[in-house]
């Protein structure tokens, strides 16, 4: 192992970057303009791919193409088989003026790589890429065969991924699905994640007038879309941080008393997540941490709100529309379809009478949960720990990779989640980044995995 190991460390530099090409690309699977940008990104991948040695295609859809690279076999191998996920679309930059510098122009700043993308998912399946180029490049035998299969368009669903993993079920029939599409703590915890949130996504519409209306000449005598659908949503959340929609935690089983030990053990105080986020006092769900509200328990949403005029100066009307985006993060054993069915059904039974109620629904995926203590995790754990050189954790992860529960349904293999992110690298945010210590890490993490699975 050690002559894998020196190759990675001596590469960084290159590494890093090839990193900065492949971050240029703006490929937003959310904004149908950035379609080319999206299919030169995959090129660029399978091109890479094969100039590190792996066997790498170009797969067609019927949304954004997906690539898939293969560590050369024999025809017949009976080596163990494991896929490693990664996913090359981003999500929008906007709003572009909080940016530091341009979203897709890399910035290097100390031990940081600041790009949209960074952390998001190319930094962190890169390094999987990495780990595999310095086994082929130095002529070290693999342990196992890896399959990669990297997509692009797990920001808005990965709709394409599921109808892929059916139609190539038995090629991609493996072990385990290895994911760096999350985080750690800390650099010094690094972690193993068990579980992740559920989503459920929908954009509800009230229409008023039937155009917008002069306040002063209507104003007190036609209701005021803006105002319903701020009422509206303000009555789905008590003081206390609780949804008040009906039926809305059902499922929701209480936190045992080894996963609240666990949450213990995690870094960080509310002040440091206070600091960290710019808030003036946090706020959630009476009862539980800020950790546990974080990633162990259900939330609702506004990712959006918009009405009427939003320009330089004032414009007197009531609008004829109010719309806003939301998003409910579920918990293990909450289903989604049950959840829209009950949120939908209680907006409907709110919405005041003089207003019409439009309800769009989006993407949904069930939450994830895995035994952190099987033989696969255990071999994961003993990996981060030689890497990162300190004890890992293991944790419920917030966020939602909704494909992991179709890995499991259609490939039936369960999901390793090894994320190489950290919580200030602002995903999804403006000035996101990746740590390059983490980035470097994450590839002597992934190269040692292999040896502890087959162990």
């Amino acid at each position: 192992m050690q002559v894998v190991l020196d190759y990675l460390k001596q590469n960084q530099a290159r590494f890093v970057a090839e990193l900065c090409e492949l971050i240029r690309f703006p490929s937003i699977s959310a904004q149908p303009q950035y379609k080319r940008d999206l299919v030169a990104c995959a090129g660029w991948i399978v091109k890479h791919c094969r100039q590190i040695g792996l066997e790498a295609t170009l797969r067609p859809t019927a949304g954004n193409p997906i690539v898939v690279a293969k560590t050369p076999r024999a025809k017949n191998s009976r080596k163990p088989h494991y896929v490693v996920y990664g996913h090359y679309d981003v999500q929008p930059p906007e709003p572009l003026d909080l940016w530091k510098t341009p979203p897709f122009e890399p910035r290097i700043e100390g031990r940081n790589l600041f790009a949209r993308g960074s952390t998001d998912n190319k930094g962190q399946f890169f390094a999987h890429l990495k780990a595999a180029e310095a086994y082929l490049k130095t002529g070290t035998p693999l342990p196992c065969n890896l399959t990669f299969v990297i997509e692009g368009e797990e920001e808005v669903g990965s709709e394409s991924l599921s109808a892929f993993l059916k139609k190539n079920c038995r090629e991609l029939d493996c072990e385990a699905i290895v994911i760096s599409d999350t985080g750690m703590p800390s650099p010094k915890h690094p972690a193993l994640g068990y579980s992740l949130r559920g989503i459920m996504a929908f954009e509800i519409s009230l229409q008023g007038p039937a155009r917008d209306l002069h306040s002063g000449g209507f104003g007190g005598a036609v209701d005021n879309p803006a105002m319903a659908l701020s009422q509206l949503l303000g009555s789905l959340r008590d003081k206390s941080g609780r949804i008040t929609i009906p039926g809305f935690y059902d499922g929701v089983k209480p936190l045992s008393a080894y996963e609240r030990k666990e949450y213990a053990r995690l870094p960080g105080t509310d002040a440091t997540l206070q600091k960290m986020t710019g808030v003036r006092k946090l706020f959630g769900e009476r009862g539980f941490t800020s950790s546990e509200r974080r990633s162990a328990r259900p939330t609702f949403e506004i990712n959006g709100l918009t009405s009427g005029y939003q320009g330089e100066g004032s414009k007197t009307i009531i609008p004829s529309w109010a719309r806003a985006k939301i998003t409910c993060r579920l918990v293990p054993d909450q289903k989604p379809e049950h959840v829209r069915k009950i949120v939908l059904a209680h907006l409907k039974k709110i919405c005041p009478p003089t207003m019409r109620l439009e309800i769009e629904a989006g993407h949904g995926a069930e939450a994830y949960f895995v035994s952190p203590t099987g033989k696969q995790a255990q071999a994961a754990l003993r990996a981060l720990e030689q890497a990162f050189g300190h004890k890992p954790i293991v944790t419920r992860e917030g966020g939602s990779i909704p494909i992991v529960n179709q890995f499991k349904k259609i490939l039936g293999a369960d999901s390793l989640l090894l994320g190489l992110g950290l919580p200030d690298d602002s995903a999804h945010s403006p000035n996101e980044k990746f740590s390059l210590d983490c980035f470097e890490n994450g590839q002597r993490m992934s190269a040692l995995l292999w040896q502890e699975l087959v162990r």
